[in-house]
């Protein structure tokens, strides 16, 4: 049997857009957190973890509400990180970012997420379907690391808020990419987090 894992960004924040590192999630956030679990809601979700930080764990707590008998805890591996830096090969185009970026939390994120591969995607869990809600750069990761890519291709991922990647591992195969960033449960309204014009 398989193993799946649905990842899932959070809910939009609550005044993200000024700045702010952290925060409850938006009304609208909340709305994608519902339709988010109005569409998990015929899976047997056998656990969930998600980050510590607030916009991911209250996303949990309104699934929560549409799904009763999920099962969720915390994970520090799941926190919003940056899990590489700039190489020769990253396009000039990314470089803004990645100049706001130390080498510290480089070297932290690197580290984390090499933890959070070791222990989300390891053998035995077969015949369970696992949900993670994080942020976008770890889930660009574990697609990167699913799919074989260069490190540095994380960066050009992008999920929306509340957006559905799947990954799964069947019993003597690799790890394979499902779905990556599924809309279908948004409508055009609650697409937010990815660039203008995506998904639509």
């Amino acid at each position: 049997m398989a193993h799946n894992i649905i990842l899932v960004r959070h809910g939009e924040q609550l005044d993200a857009e000024h700045g702010v590192i952290d925060g409850p999630l938006s009304p609208r956030g909340v709305r994608q957190a519902i339709a988010l679990g109005d569409r998990l809601g015929g899976l047997q979700i056998s656990h969930a973890w998600h980050s510590p930080l607030e916009r991911a764990w209250e996303t949990v707590r309104v699934l929560g509400e549409r799904l009763p008998s999920l099962s969720a805890e915390p994970s520090a591996l799941l926190m919003d990180c940056v899990p590489s830096g700039k190489t020769d090969e990253v396009p000039s185009a990314f470089d803004p970012f990645f100049g706001s970026v130390t080498e510290a939390e480089v070297e932290a994120g690197s580290a984390q997420l090499s933890d959070a591969i070791a222990e989300f995607l390891a053998p035995g869990r077969q015949g369970h379907t696992d949900l993670l809600v994080t942020h976008n750069n770890v889930i660009a990761w574990f697609v990167r690391e699913v799919l074989g890519a260069p490190e540095w291709k994380w960066v050009t991922l992008n999920q929306a808020n509340c957006g559905i990647t799947v990954i799964q591992q069947r019993p003597g195969r690799p790890w394979a990419l499902v779905a990556h960033n599924d809309l279908g449960h948004l409508p055009v309204e609650l697409r937010t987090g990815v660039p203008e014009g995506y998904g639509i």
